[in-house]
């Protein structure tokens, strides 16, 4: 393992040497956890996952697909309709 050495500059910014940004493969805008760790800091790379934005019709599918048992596809429904949509027109499977 290699060390290099960097300075932390005016507004807390700290440069990654190129050579040791190359090797583990870092680059422009890429999102670092910094932790504290024993004796300094501790930056690795951060995992960012897309966030998922579902439409009130996919909603409304989870909703009537997810009901357990007639009492709460009566819940879904109403509350598919709440949602100003049509519960026959969303596919779906009811509950048994």
């Amino acid at each position: 393992m290699a060390t290099e050495t960097t300075r932390i500059g005016s507004r807390g910014t700290v440069v990654i040497p190129a050579a040791l940004r190359r090797r583990l493969g870092l680059k422009d805008g890429d999102i670092l956890v910094a932790e504290e760790a024993s004796g300094g800091v501790l930056l690795r790379p951060a995992v960012a996952l897309p966030v998922e934005s579902y439409s009130p019709e996919r909603r409304a599918e989870f909703l009537l697909n997810n009901a357990m048992d007639r009492d709460d596809y009566v819940r879904a429904v109403r509350e598919v309709r709440a949602m100003g949509l049509d519960p026959d027109a969303i596919e779906h499977a009811p509950p048994r």
